[in-house]
């Protein structure tokens, strides 16, 4: 039986955003081919998101392929695209069990006809449960939802529906792919220091973790790490907290 983490609920981070890196470094260190490194992260994602729901997370965000994966050999994306298939197929049942609602962001026409409909599918199954909010990144990159954002946004002043002195930080917030609440806490495995053009403007608050950890071996006593390092910082916005108040003068 897994052990709660000794976080107070309220320490918790409500939405936690993983780049999921490092498929591939797994499985060449263990001389297998990179596509187990994918079958293996799949698995990541079912122990993760299963523990998140049991904590009584919001929402996890998952980069699950993005925008420029594309770009990979023709081969790979096609395995990938497979392995999403059978990854919705195949969760279902744990997803309902755990009581998942599924979501998905990113240019998701881009993806193939069968990984859609099955990811249309299981978006639909999923719809009525109230727990945790699984959202896939799917063909996704945080430039080309800012740049849909101003399409939609710039269509609606053409058609006089909005004045350019109308758009503010919750007018953008609100035409992004998944208006809600933004990331508490981004984590990155695999040890890599950068964001990767993901949810470029919804972490601009979030604390960031990073772990050596490749995907595949990110785990729940790796995620309760991340949990603990979260709740044990302080949160500014910006401002200050608690702010040293002047001592008064000794006579």
């Amino acid at each position: 039986m897994t052990e709660q983490p000794s976080i107070a609920p309220e320490k918790l981070p409500r939405h936690v955003a993983i780049i999921m890196d490092g498929n591939g470094r797994w499985a060449q260190r263990r001389k297998l081919v990179r596509t187990s490194g994918h079958e293996q992260g799949a698995d990541s994602i079912r122990t993760i998101t299963t523990e998140c729901a049991r904590l009584g997370l919001d929402q996890l965000t998952l980069y699950a392929f993005s925008a420029e994966n594309w770009k990979r050999p023709k081969a790979e994306v096609a395995f990938l695209m497979q392995l999403l298939k059978r990854f919705l197929v195949r969760e279902r049942p744990t997803m309902m069990d755990n009581n998942v609602r599924l979501t998905a962001i990113g240019r998701l026409d881009d993806l193939p006809g069968g990984a859609r409909t099955e990811l249309e599918r299981s978006i639909e199954m999923t719809a009525g449960n109230g727990g945790l909010n699984l959202c896939l990144a799917l063909a996704y990159g945080g430039r080309a939802e800012l740049v849909d954002a101003m399409r939609v946004i710039g269509a609606r002043i053409a058609l006089g529906e909005l004045r350019p002195d109308q758009i503010d930080e919750e007018l953008v917030s609100q035409h992004l792919y998944q208006p809600g609440p933004h990331p508490d806490l981004l984590i990155r495995t695999a040890g890599e220091m950068r964001v990767s053009n993901f949810l470029l403007w919804q972490i601009s608050y979030a604390e960031i973790y990073v772990t050596e950890r490749c995907w595949p071996e990110f785990g729940v006593e790796a995620l309760h790490e991340a949990l603990a390092d979260y709740a044990g910082r302080t949160r500014k916005y910006g401002g200050l907290v608690d702010p040293v108040k002047p001592q008064a003068a000794r006579g």
